[in-house]
Protein backbone atom coordinates (compact mmCIF):
# COMPACT_ATOMS: atom_id res chain seq x y z
CA UNK A 1 0.00 0.00 0.00
CA UNK A 2 1.37 3.39 -0.98
CA UNK A 3 0.45 6.28 1.26
CA UNK A 4 -0.48 9.47 -0.47
CA UNK A 5 1.81 12.24 0.74
CA UNK A 6 2.48 15.80 -0.33
CA UNK A 7 5.94 17.22 -0.91
CA UNK A 8 5.54 19.08 2.40
CA UNK A 9 4.83 15.78 4.22
CA UNK A 10 8.02 14.27 2.80
CA UNK A 11 10.07 17.35 3.72
CA UNK A 12 8.75 17.18 7.30
CA UNK A 13 9.54 13.48 7.50
CA UNK A 14 13.07 14.00 6.17
CA UNK A 15 13.66 16.74 8.79
CA UNK A 16 12.43 14.41 11.54
CA UNK A 17 14.71 11.60 10.31
CA UNK A 18 17.71 13.94 10.28
CA UNK A 19 16.92 15.20 13.80
CA UNK A 20 16.48 11.66 15.12
CA UNK A 21 19.74 10.48 13.53
CA UNK A 22 21.90 13.45 14.51
CA UNK A 23 20.46 14.59 17.86
CA UNK A 24 18.17 11.98 19.41
CA UNK A 25 20.28 8.94 18.50
CA UNK A 26 23.38 10.47 20.13
CA UNK A 27 21.47 11.38 23.31
CA UNK A 28 19.92 7.93 23.63
CA UNK A 29 23.22 6.14 23.09
CA UNK A 30 24.69 8.23 25.89
CA UNK A 31 21.78 7.24 28.18
CA UNK A 32 22.43 3.55 27.42
CA UNK A 33 26.16 3.94 28.21
CA UNK A 34 25.40 5.72 31.50
CA UNK A 35 22.85 3.11 32.55
CA UNK A 36 25.22 0.25 31.64
CA UNK A 37 27.91 1.79 33.84
CA UNK A 38 25.64 1.42 36.89
CA UNK A 39 26.54 -2.23 37.22
CA UNK A 40 24.48 -5.44 37.22
CA UNK A 41 22.36 -5.39 34.05
CA UNK A 42 20.00 -8.14 35.24
CA UNK A 43 18.31 -5.75 37.69
CA UNK A 44 19.07 -2.44 36.00
CA UNK A 45 15.76 -0.85 35.05
CA UNK A 46 17.48 2.31 33.76
CA UNK A 47 19.43 0.22 31.26
CA UNK A 48 16.32 -1.52 29.93
CA UNK A 49 14.41 1.76 29.70
CA UNK A 50 17.30 3.43 27.85
CA UNK A 51 17.57 0.47 25.43
CA UNK A 52 13.83 0.58 24.82
CA UNK A 53 13.92 4.32 24.03
CA UNK A 54 16.88 3.79 21.68
CA UNK A 55 15.05 0.97 19.87
CA UNK A 56 11.87 3.04 19.55
CA UNK A 57 13.87 5.85 17.95
CA UNK A 58 15.44 3.44 15.46
CA UNK A 59 12.01 1.97 14.67
CA UNK A 60 10.61 5.45 14.02
CA UNK A 61 13.50 6.23 11.66
CA UNK A 62 12.92 2.99 9.71
CA UNK A 63 9.16 3.67 9.59
CA UNK A 64 9.64 7.18 8.18
CA UNK A 65 12.24 6.02 5.64
CA UNK A 66 9.87 3.25 4.46
CA UNK A 67 6.99 5.76 4.21
CA UNK A 68 9.08 8.07 2.03
CA UNK A 69 10.33 5.20 -0.13
CA UNK A 70 6.84 3.85 -0.83
CA UNK A 71 4.93 7.14 -0.92
CA UNK A 72 2.88 8.30 -3.85
CA UNK A 73 3.35 12.07 -4.17
CA UNK A 74 0.08 13.92 -4.62
CA UNK A 75 -0.64 17.48 -5.60
CA UNK A 76 -2.03 19.56 -2.76
CA UNK A 77 -3.47 22.20 -5.06
CA UNK A 78 -7.22 22.54 -5.57
CA UNK A 79 -9.41 25.26 -7.02
CA UNK A 80 -10.03 28.07 -4.53
CA UNK A 81 -13.73 27.26 -4.27
CA UNK A 82 -13.55 23.45 -4.04
CA UNK A 83 -12.83 20.94 -1.30
CA UNK A 84 -9.18 19.90 -1.44
CA UNK A 85 -6.06 19.20 0.54
CA UNK A 86 -5.53 21.37 3.65
CA UNK A 87 -8.93 23.00 3.31
CA UNK A 88 -11.51 23.11 6.05
CA UNK A 89 -14.99 22.12 4.94
CA UNK A 90 -18.26 22.60 6.81
CA UNK A 91 -21.32 20.65 5.79
CA UNK A 92 -24.89 20.15 6.99
CA UNK A 93 -26.08 16.59 7.51
CA UNK A 94 -29.53 16.50 5.93
CA UNK A 95 -30.76 13.67 8.15
CA UNK A 96 -30.74 15.74 11.34
CA UNK A 97 -29.72 19.26 10.30
CA UNK A 98 -26.49 19.21 12.33
CA UNK A 99 -23.27 20.74 11.00
CA UNK A 100 -19.79 19.26 11.08
CA UNK A 101 -16.43 20.78 10.16
CA UNK A 102 -13.31 18.88 9.11
CA UNK A 103 -9.96 19.67 7.58
CA UNK A 104 -8.89 17.45 4.68
CA UNK A 105 -5.31 16.17 5.16
CA UNK A 106 -3.05 13.30 4.12
CA UNK A 107 -3.11 9.97 5.93
CA UNK A 108 0.03 10.88 7.88
CA UNK A 109 -1.64 13.95 9.39
CA UNK A 110 -5.06 12.46 10.13
CA UNK A 111 -6.44 12.86 13.63
CA UNK A 112 -10.22 12.68 13.82
CA UNK A 113 -10.24 13.91 17.43
CA UNK A 114 -8.80 17.20 16.14
CA UNK A 115 -11.10 17.32 13.11
CA UNK A 116 -8.43 16.22 10.63
CA UNK A 117 -9.68 13.60 8.17
CA UNK A 118 -7.69 11.80 5.53
CA UNK A 119 -8.25 12.18 1.81
CA UNK A 120 -8.24 8.38 1.78
CA UNK A 121 -11.14 8.10 4.25
CA UNK A 122 -14.63 7.48 2.85
CA UNK A 123 -15.75 10.99 3.89
CA UNK A 124 -12.59 12.66 2.59
CA UNK A 125 -12.71 10.86 -0.77
CA UNK A 126 -16.35 11.73 -1.34
CA UNK A 127 -16.00 15.43 -0.43
CA UNK A 128 -12.94 16.11 -2.64
CA UNK A 129 -13.61 18.37 -5.60
CA UNK A 130 -17.07 19.52 -4.47
CA UNK A 131 -18.11 23.14 -3.95
CA UNK A 132 -20.34 25.13 -1.60
CA UNK A 133 -23.97 24.19 -2.21
CA UNK A 134 -23.14 20.73 -3.58
CA UNK A 135 -25.14 17.83 -2.19
CA UNK A 136 -22.91 14.81 -1.59
CA UNK A 137 -23.94 11.28 -0.67
CA UNK A 138 -21.55 9.80 1.87
CA UNK A 139 -21.56 6.03 1.51
CA UNK A 140 -20.44 4.45 4.78
CA UNK A 141 -21.21 0.85 3.84
CA UNK A 142 -23.38 -1.06 1.38
CA UNK A 143 -26.27 -0.75 3.83
CA UNK A 144 -25.87 2.84 5.01
CA UNK A 145 -25.27 6.23 3.43
CA UNK A 146 -26.28 9.79 4.23
CA UNK A 147 -26.51 13.08 2.37
CA UNK A 148 -24.69 16.29 3.25
CA UNK A 149 -24.72 19.77 1.77
CA UNK A 150 -21.46 21.70 1.76
CA UNK A 151 -21.97 25.10 3.40
CA UNK A 152 -18.45 26.51 3.70
CA UNK A 153 -14.89 25.90 2.43
CA UNK A 154 -11.90 27.70 3.94
CA UNK A 155 -8.31 27.41 2.74
CA UNK A 156 -6.55 27.09 6.09
CA UNK A 157 -3.22 25.62 5.01
CA UNK A 158 -1.10 23.66 7.49
CA UNK A 159 -0.86 24.73 11.11
CA UNK A 160 1.37 23.61 13.98
CA UNK A 161 -1.43 21.28 15.15
CA UNK A 162 -1.35 19.46 11.80
CA UNK A 163 2.12 18.01 12.39
CA UNK A 164 2.66 14.40 11.47
CA UNK A 165 1.83 12.23 14.43
CA UNK A 166 4.58 10.33 16.16
CA UNK A 167 3.82 6.61 16.06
Amino acid sequence: MNNELTKKDIEDMEKEIEHRKVVVRKELLEHVKEARAHGDLSENFEYYAAKKAKNQNESRIRFLERMIKTARIIDDKAQEDEVGMNKTVTFRIEEDGSEETYKIVTTMRKNSLKGLISIESPLGKQLLGHRVGDRVTIKVSDEYSYDVTITKIVNTGLTEDDKIRDF
